[in-house]
């Protein structure tokens, strides 16, 4: 398989930038190769919406990178720094941030150059983990929620339930959750969050919820048969703790605490309301 080279700044990662990940991981193993804070600045003019640190954690996290980076702090857009990825055979990259200058120095470097184009980023596809069937002993998980605004505390959280059992989400329906927090919620679609939850490697699989209330995804519950129902303290329901204990299902709630080094992120501070 070819070894993949992509280079921008990762800045406020939405499905868009996912999509763009998981069809370079189509052409090879992706090393993605991201601006640092400093490099942002120069060549934006303006700092980057989040720092490097955490812009690493998200792109580490998905399942489409093998592996992840931070440039130094003076930068070519244009232009890779020498040795950052000694191994790349191709260097991928957007419409948006294609330019001739970029295809002469791919060719300068022996890289095969490729342009994914916009209509190929279009749409959420159902999104398979590397591993589908796993024994009958591996214990599962569950974590349900709204998932707006996709942040790397979410990613966090998958993290850590993740370590329960084999975790899988469930992400609420746009109706019921504008039955729930009201209009002008969700801000993405319930297709486009089940695509970024699933995106995450720490995930098994993301479904949307069918049913409504705060134990919209009982169906998928009943479905599943997790041994374990992880909540973060905003999600942690007497009604779950309740039907959890009439399922024999373990109930966990986890503390909301962001990766160390990270700052605390909400998806309310994030949307704006």
């Amino acid at each position: 398989m070819a070894h993949v080279l992509v280079y921008d700044s990762f800045d406020d990662l939405r499905s868009r930038g996912m999509r763009f990940l998981q069809e370079a991981s189509r052409i090879g193993e992706v090393h993605a190769l991201l601006w640092s804070d400093a490099a942002v600045r120069q060549i934006t003019g303006r700092p980057p919406r989040f720092p490097q640190e955490e812009r690493l954690y998200l792109v580490q996290s998905l399942r489409y990178v093998r592996s992840a980076s931070v440039t130094g702090e003076s930068i070519d857009p244009d232009a890779p720094p020498e040795g950052s990825f000694p191994r790349a055979e191709a260097w991928v990259t957007t419409e948006e941030l294609d330019s001739p200058r970029r295809r002469r120095e791919a060719k300068s470097r022996g890289l095969d150059y490729r342009v994914i184009e916009s209509k190929d980023l279009a749409g959420f596809p159902v999104v398979s983990a590397e591993t589908v069937k796993r024994a009958a002993s591996t214990r599962t998980a569950i974590v349900t929620g709204c998932f707006d605004w996709f942040h790397s505390g979410h990613v966090r959280f998958f993290e850590e339930a993740s370590g329960l059992g084999a975790l899988y989400v469930v992400v609420g329906n746009d109706a019921n959750l504008r039955l729930l927090k009201g209009e002008g919620h969700p801000f993405f679609s319930q297709d486009e969050r089940r695509y970024q939850a699933a995106s995450v490697r720490f995930v098994q699989q993301a479904r949307v919820a069918t049913g409504a209330g705060w134990l919209d995804a009982e169906p998928e519950i009943r479905a599943l048969k997790p041994d374990v129902y992880v909540v973060n303290e905003d999600g942690d329901k007497q009604e779950k703790k309740e039907f959890c204990a009439d399922n024999g299902i373990q109930y966990v709630v986890l503390r909301r605490v962001p990766r160390p080094g990270l700052p605390q992120r909400t998806s309310t501070d994030l949307r704006g309301f």
